[in-house]
């Protein structure tokens, strides 16, 4: 008989057991399944969307210039001081490389260029968003500069651009080629 009462003792705790522990429901299961997934594309969206602005030119007006648009149909002549970049505090070191005298050159002399004619993929891309006498911080992530391969003299000399740098030229258009006053 005793041997019955613990049966029925066993039976019972498994009942109240089963009463009080509510495993979840399907449901319960589906919406934590739903929102770890919303989370995780998420994530990936905002990694992928940070490498993106990371691999952007970057044109930030220094003073406006009132002449047409930039094109490539033409060439240009500007003034130009080369920097790299430290993106994480936002420093600047100049790289020795500037056509004004002010900034470390010899004389002032504007350099010429046509966008997308032996230029940087960056050069091109962000002086086609100028004007013609805008002055501009022009922000070339490496990759849309020289990328992996180092640029100029490391000891010195002339300018130099170690591999993987993101660059920043204080660029200003003068104008189209013989068309401008120096």
């Amino acid at each position: 008989k005793n041997r019955n009462k613990n049966a029925d003792n066993c039976i019972s705790q498994r009942t109240r057991l089963k009463l009080t522990h509510k495993r979840p429901s399907k449901m319960a299961f589906s919406s934590s399944f739903f929102r770890l997934t919303v989370f995780l594309v998420l994530l990936a969206q905002i990694q992928f969307l940070s490498t993106v602005v990371a691999e952007e030119v970057r044109v930030e007006i220094i003073q406006p210039g009132n002449g047409p648009p930039i094109t490539t149909s033409h060439r240009y002549t500007s003034h130009v001081t080369l920097y790299i970049e430290n993106t994480s505090n936002g420093s600047k070191t100049k790289a020795g490389w500037s056509t004004r005298q002010s900034d470390g050159a010899p004389t002032d002399q504007p350099f010429t260029f046509q966008p997308g004619v032996n230029l940087i993929e960056g050069w091109t891309e962000g002086v086609l968003q100028m004007k013609e006498g805008e002055r501009s911080w022009l922000h070339v992530p490496a990759e849309k500069g020289y990328g992996e391969r180092p640029m100029g003299n490391p000891n010195g000399g002339g300018f130099y651009i170690p591999g993987n740098s993101d660059l920043v030229f204080d660029i200003e258009i003068l104008g189209k080629e013989g068309e401008q006053e120096l």
